[in-house]
């Protein structure tokens, strides 16, 4: 039994329309694993795929040996998965630390437990933030709480879709290293990204997704050898 995250064979749908075909990956425990295209390449229908927010159907979808298939979003996050959208979906109107006391959940396995205090040494920005409305910080510092405010549920693996999405340069560098760190404490990540600009500095391992099909599944060495990145 593989500890992380397996995918044999899903497909995916929006009503009758199908958006991912015959997906397979692992991300093993522990792995930062590259999940690149362009947009509406399949990413995000992935991602909603895992964490039960759309009908799939699959081989085998399981994290930590556990079937997802037809399991409800609470019960998946409850398992030790952590999502953190493309839109972040923030609290506007709540500050940055009732946005953060919102998402708190047990730790599982031993782990160190996720507190304000910790998330604040992780993201000092947020810390100088900590009273103001979700709405009145900016856009890296949107992205950062979403990320904090999953980390609080004490996920073993963390999706994050496109989180560099609209983010100036400098600000994608700092969330870079937020990232490492996070890898580094043991925290598994399947990053989604149209580019390669956050993925290389992070990312052990890449699956390539075209029109809903995994067209490229290695080591990020092989991957930026190869012609793929260049597409």
């Amino acid at each position: 039994m593989t500890q992380g995250l397996e995918i044999e064979d899903l497909s995916a749908f929006y009503g009758a329309a199908q958006e991912a075909f015959g997906i397979s990956l692992i991300v093993r425990e522990g792995e930062a694993r590259a999940l690149l295209g362009r947009n509406g390449a399949g990413k995000s229908t992935l991602f909603k795929a895992i964490m039960g927010l759309l009908p799939v159907q699959a081989r085998h979808l399981a994290y930590d040996g556990q079937s997802l298939i037809g399991l409800k979003p609470h019960l998946i996050v409850r398992l030790g998965i952590g999502y953190v959208p493309e839109d972040r979906r923030i609290f506007p109107d709540l500050s940055v630390e009732e946005n953060l006391s919102i998402g708190i959940s047990p730790a599982r396995g031993g782990r160190a437990s996720w507190t304000l205090e910790r998330i604040f040494t992780l993201f000092p920005n947020l810390a100088m933030a900590r009273t103001r409305p979700g709405n009145r910080i900016s856009g890296g510092e949107q992205q950062m709480l979403a990320i904090a405010r999953t980390l609080m549920g004490n996920p073993s693996l963390l999706l994050l879709d496109e989180p560099s999405e609209g983010l100036a340069p400098l600000i994608v560098e700092t969330l870079g290293e937020r990232l490492l760190a996070l890898k580094r404490e043991g925290l598994a990540i399947l990053l989604a990204e149209p580019s390669l600009t956050l993925a290389r500095s992070l990312c052990d391992t890449v699956s390539l997704i075209e029109d809903g099909e995994v067209r490229f599944d290695g080591t990020m060495d092989a991957f930026t050898a190869g012609d793929f990145a260049s597409r």
